[in-house]
Parts: C-alpha cells; structure tokens; sequence
C-alpha cells in the first residue's frame, strides 16, 4: 500500500526537497495535498507529477487565476487552510510535512496533526510561540512528531534510548553566518548584501539575516527547550563555523554523544521520511574538519542577541511570541534598508526589553487566537515607536 503523504509549503526549499526526495521512489508513495503561497506554475508542475488532486493556494488572486487557467485538470483548488477538515476526513496520512514559513503555519499544524500518523515540523514560528498548542494535540492524537531543523533532528537523533532527564547539557551549534570572523568595530559598514552571504546554508533572506545577527540561535534555543522539555540552563550555543556538527549532548552518566552529517537539510528530511530505515548516498566522513571543529563560545560582544535567552521565561508563555514579532518586524526593515545592521541588532535588543512587554512572560496560550492577536498587538505597537 502507498504512504500517504502532504507537503504544505511545497514550492519552497524545504518543500521542494521533500518532493524531490519521495520522486526518486514514486511508486511507494500518493501525495494527497501540496501547497504553496504563489508559485502556481512550480505546484501544478509537482501536481501533475503525481497527479494530485488537492491544491491549496494561500494567495487569493493566484487561487483565482489558477482555477480559471487550470480548470480542466482533475485538480481541486482551495485557499484556505480550514480547506484541510473538507480534504481529509479521517486520519489516514502517514506523513505531513509543514514547511510553510512564518507565524501562519501554526493554524494548518494544528489542523493536521489530528490526521498525520507522522508530521514533520520545519517551521519555527509554530514551535517557538504555540508548542504547548501543540505538544497537547500530539498526545491527544497519538501522532508522531518529527523535528526537522538540523539541531533538533539531531539532539532527537542523539536521545535514541534515553531520557530528558539523563541530560546535563546540551549543546547546538552556530556557524556565525558571515560575519563569524568579521570584526565588531566594522559592524557599522555592513550592507544588506553582505549580510545575506550566508557561507555554508542556502536559505530564505529572513532567515539568512537571522543566521547573520544569531538570532536564529535564540530561537533554536527556545525550540530545544520546548520540544525536549529542558530548562534554558541546560542549553547552550558553540559557533562552529563549518556547519558539520549540529548538536552535542552530555549525559549525567558521563557519556558524551555528537551529531554529525553533511550542511544539507536533505539528510534529517530523508530520515524522516523513512524513519532512519533506508540507505542513502551521501559524502565520505570529513577527516580535514572533525580535526578542525573550531568550536567556541559565543563572542556575545559581537553577537549580544542571544544573552536574550538569560531573560526568558522556563515555561512556554506569550512573551516568545512578542519576541518573535519584534524580530520580524524589524528584520523587514533591515531587508528594506531602513535601519543598518547594527541598528538592527541595537532596536531587537532595546524593544525586547520593554517593560510594557514584560507581562507577557507570566501568560501562557490558550489558544492560536491569543498568539495571533498579540502579533497584531505588537505589529501595532512597533509601527507607533520612534525607528
């Protein structure tokens, strides 16, 4: 029998890849829903492929124009994500991949994993401000979850046979992005594209720019706690600049245990997929790097974000959510070259510090109204501050 399988966020790296990875083996696998925000031509590409049925088009004149130039394939199209309770009717997936980026991948999340026997998560913002949404969902339905950033694959990877509890430290990696050997006194003169000449990961331009000031190490932090139920004493961050270890754990029993694979998110997609049960071709073991780690603390006077993580809250509470929106809002400006660099450091520093915000560490969500009000709130708020 084929495995059924969904892919939201199709058209998008981590998507594509996904797809990419189940065509090498088309005859195991029926893919009953893709998605994408705009891409039609990419998603009617994949349809065809596999001759999917159901589309889901988050952009609602790409929805429209696709009905009408595609009306004659057997293709379902929807444009919301409440589309997904019309699609499926019970719970007959055996993999979902969300890959969808920002805070609006956490309604489908929600959604599917009431129908997902196996739902791999690539987005970080569901992780970050609605885990405890999720992390509830997931008991309540018996679903297996699969984390798929390279540092939470592998910390996952590495508690094979143990416990949250056998862990004294653990320990994710940074590469530092490109400016990990930069000096701090030229942080002034740094463009827009420098900063997003990441050295070791093709990615998005956001989430290029979060690699560049290690705020995406603040927020890999917050994910480990959530997703393995740790206190943020018990995590801590090496820049590692060549990407090839991603997560380190030390045992209370004195073991030592390390990650290591190849900067390519093909490998924890892979594996999730097919539950670390199939081979795959990839590169030999680099001698020249594993005897040149190059691992070290964090140089927090260059990168001073993640000493953020100091003054968060050890349970899961709104306050990530406002971090989150701080962030991205400011980062938009930065892409837009509003503010510089360092300015952009400057201002997440200074506005998560509010103390008008400070309320929100003490309120746990309720639900993904509360998360997605707040966003508002905060979206609002930062337009009437002096930028």
């Amino acid at each position: 029998m084929k495995k059924k399988i969904i892919i939201l966020g199709s058209t998008g790296s981590i998507g594509e890849k996904t797809f990419n990875i189940i065509k090498e083996n088309k005859k195991e696998f029926e893919i009953i829903l893709l998605s994408t925000n705009t891409n039609i031509k990419k998603v009617i590409k994949q349809a065809r492929e596999f001759k999917v049925r159901n589309i889901l088009i988050n952009d609602y004149k790409k929805y429209i124009e696709a009905k009408i130039l595609y009306k004659k394939l057997k293709i379902k199209f929807f444009n919301t994500f409440e589309s997904i309770d019309k699609i499926l009717k019970n719970k007959v997936i055996d993999y979902s991949m969300i890959s969808i980026a920002g805070l609006d991948g956490l309604k489908p999340t929600l959604k599917l994993i009431k129908y997902s026997k196996n739902i791999a998560i690539v987005n970080k913002e569901s992780l970050i401000c609605g885990w405890s949404l999720i992390e509830k969902k997931i008991k309540k339905y018996k679903t297996n979850f699969i984390p798929i950033d390279s540092e939470h694959f592998s910390i996952n990877s590495l508690l094979q046979n143990n416990k949250e509890n056998e862990i004294e430290k653990v320990y994710i990696t940074a590469s530092g992005g490109p400016f990990i050997n930069y000096p701090k006194k030229k942080f002034n003169k740094i463009k827009l594209k420098d900063a997003l000449k990441h050295p070791n990961w093709r990615m998005g331009k956001k989430i290029t720019i979060d690699s560049a000031t290690l705020m995406n190490k603040v927020f890999e932090v917050i994910e480990a706690k959530n997703i393995f139920n740790l206190d943020y004493n018990k995590i801590s961050i090496l820049t590692h600049p060549k990407s090839y270890i991603h997560a380190i754990i030390k045992f209370k029993n004195g073991l030592i245990k390390i990650l290591v694979h190849e900067p390519d998110m093909r490998i924890p997609i892979y594996n999730s997929i097919y539950l670390s049960k199939r081979e795959t071709e990839t590169q030999n073991l680099n001698l020249k790097i594993l005897n040149n780690l190059n691992l070290k603390k964090v140089d927090t006077k260059k990168f001073p974000l993640v000493k953020l993580v100091d003054k968060l809250p050890n349970k899961s509470s709104l306050f990530e959510t406002v971090l989150l929106t701080i962030n991205d809002y400011l980062v938009l400006k930065f892409l837009k070259k509003e503010i510089s660099f360092q300015k952009l450091i400057n201002l997440i520093n200074k506005f998560s510090n509010l103390r008008e915000f400070e309320k929100y560490k003490k309120i746990k969500p309720q639900n993904e109204q509360d998360i997605y009000k707040l966003r508002e709130y905060v979206s609002f708020k930062m337009e009437t501050f002096s930028i």
